[in-house]
């Protein structure tokens, strides 16, 4: 945030990554960014002064440094890419079906798709925001990233709910062949070690 050149306290910063990476990365809480910001402060990276306006409290500012410029140029340049980390919940849920009712698992997913429309209708709206500014051209392009990825997440979503029917018919198999609740223990071991012998050069 403090990389646009503007003065900004933490409570624009939260505010701020709120409609915007908060989309794709992260929304951070208030502590969070009092922590950050302090922490950058005394490597270096920021400056802060308290403003006090109409004998009202004063809040605290901060600008970037030429040192934080620098630094955070580096990492967007040279820094190895993380994979990104992919923790969705719902999706646990799926993995752990068997202990659910399929009805349930729907109900679940439906509300996922909820979430995700709400996200999007969202997003619609920042992103209108986004266009006024030509010098956000960049965040607003990561922004409809983030539009394209709750649409697909809808379709995806859509598509779970009809895959239940075909988990729940190989499941039925199972059982008439007796392999169901539990496979034999260490299953998952010989299954991982076949994946492997018929990929070895993959990891």
């Amino acid at each position: 945030m403090l990389a646009f050149n503007e003065e900004l306290s933490g409570y624009d910063i939260k505010k701020w990554a709120d409609w915007s990476i908060g989309h794709f990365y992260w929304s951070p809480s208030f502590s969070q960014v009092y922590s950050e910001l302090k922490r950058l402060e005394k490597q270096g990276f920021a400056t802060s002064r308290v403003q006090n306006d109409n004998g009202v409290r004063g809040r605290r500012t901060y600008r970037i440094t030429d040192a934080g410029r620098a630094a955070v140029s580096k990492w967007s340049n040279e820094a190895p890419i993380d994979p990104p980390m992919l923790k969705h919940g719902v999706l646990l849920r799926i993995w752990l079906g068997h202990l659910n009712e399929p009805e349930r698992l729907k109900e679940i997913l439906q509300e996922h798709i909820a979430y995700v429309d709400k996200m999007r209708s969202r997003l619609a709206q920042d992103l209108e925001g986004a266009a006024l500014e030509p010098a956000w051209a960049y965040p607003r392009i990561a922004m409809q990233w983030s539009e394209r990825y709750y649409a697909a997440e809808h379709e995806l979503a859509l598509q779970l709910i009809k895959d239940i029917d075909q988990a729940e018919a190989a499941l039925a198999q199972a059982k008439t062949e007796g392999k169901f609740p539990t496979p034999e223990p260490g299953r998952w071991r010989e299954v991982e070690e076949h994946v492997q012998a018929e990929h070895p050069d993959e990891d």
